[in-house]
């Protein structure tokens, strides 16, 4: 069975959609079939893999407004192992068109169970709670966290958190959280240590050991239609991406580990 991964925070800037790119790329260098849907009306996790907005024929709205299948709506990247449904401007009017539908929060997660051909998939919601990312929510087995080291964010994860378990009492009992990841780390400031430090003493070992540091190449990439695990395997970002995706194979059940 394909293990759905959603990624997501109620807070933008926090480096979700990097960290849905750079992971979903890893898992596919490590032998997973890999695919990426792209549930944010902004698009760009379809963009930061190199797919124009032009060349979107089918995409994330038709799954959820016209029942179109998974595979019907799957466009193959120039990633090797790694396929993508897209996200387009479409989707920008799908919370008004999902209000009146009968199974609103449901439609992705019947699409998902249909699906054949993928050993894992991530979901890259919007930094909104909505019912875009109440579908990815439904729909996902487990959800990984990215938190960007400040302040703030703190706040935006207990409001996260709430929402999580609000699905489990309502829609998807069965939703985890697999991990929270720290993103946008700079080890010269000293909030960011302290962040970091409450996070882990609050939550222990929900934290992944690896964090993603403040990398220019790793916000280079996105202009160039790559993963920054593409654009320069080498840099500092892309190391924690590859070991972040360890971190994570590591959490999966064992039973489902057949990639």
């Amino acid at each position: 069975m394909m293990i759905t991964i959603a990624i997501a925070n109620q807070k933008g800037g926090v480096g979700k959609t990097t960290s849905a790119i750079n992971v979903a790329t890893a898992m596919a260098a490590s032998g997973w079939k890999t695919l990426l849907i792209d549930l944010d009306p902004q698009g760009n996790a379809s963009t930061g893999v190199g797919l124009d907005a032009s060349k979107r024929e089918m995409s994330s709205y038709d799954v959820l407004i016209d029942g179109r299948s998974i595979a019907e709506c799957v466009t193959h990247s120039s990633i090797p192992g790694l396929d993508l449904v897209p996200a387009t401007v479409d989707l920008s009017g799908a919370e008004v068109e999902l209000v009146n539908v009968e199974d609103r929060t449901a439609r992705l997660r019947r699409a998902l169970e249909a699906h054949r051909g993928h050993d894992i998939c991530f979901i890259d919601c919007p930094p909104s709670l909505g019912l875009l990312t109440l579908n990815a929510l439904c729909a996902a087995d487990t959800l990984l966290v990215p938190l960007q080291c400040e302040f703030f964010a703190l706040e935006g994860l207990s409001q996260l958190l709430r929402t999580v378990e609000q699905v489990q009492q309502r829609f998807n009992a069965d939703l985890g959280i697999i991990g929270i990841a720290l993103t946008m780390f700079d080890r010269r400031n000293r909030l960011t240590d302290q962040v970091a430090d409450d996070v882990r003493e609050c939550l222990g070992n929900l934290v992944f050991e690896t964090v993603i540091p403040r990398n220019v190449r790793l916000s280079e990439a996105p202009s160039h239609g790559l993963p920054a695990l593409i654009y320069d395997q080498t840099c500092t970002g892309s190391r924690a991406y590859m070991a972040l995706a360890s971190e994570l194979i590591g959490r999966l059940p064992a039973e489902r580990k057949a990639a």
